[in-house]
């Protein structure tokens, strides 16, 4: 997967444009908004994991390496080479 945070918000911007138009039938709006409630659900779990992994750093920063063995892989790797975070750099955690 090779989509960044930048990427959905992209996404979230294309479906509100989608949801704006005048033209839309009863039908199509309908089947837009639930296409955005959909969206928005899978949204609201990529920023929840994005925002742990950053919570993970922040422990580390606050509180010293010690505390990296309590942390996911991919966050210790992330803190350890001072690379961005997987999700928000739109890599799988292998």
């Amino acid at each position: 997967m090779k989509n960044k945070l930048a990427d959905l918000n992209n996404h979230l911007f294309m479906q509100l444009e989608r949801l704006s138009d005048e033209d839309l039938t009863k039908d199509k709006l309908e089947h837009e908004v639930a296409r955005s409630k959909a969206i928005v659900d899978v949204s609201d779990q990529i920023v929840s994991g994005a925002d742990l992994q950053l919570k993970g750093a922040r422990l580390v920063a606050d509180h010293g390496a010690h505390m990296l063995r309590y942390l996911p892989s991919s966050t210790v790797n992330s803190v350890r080479t001072g690379e961005p975070l997987k999700a928000i750099e739109g890599e799988k955690e292998k």
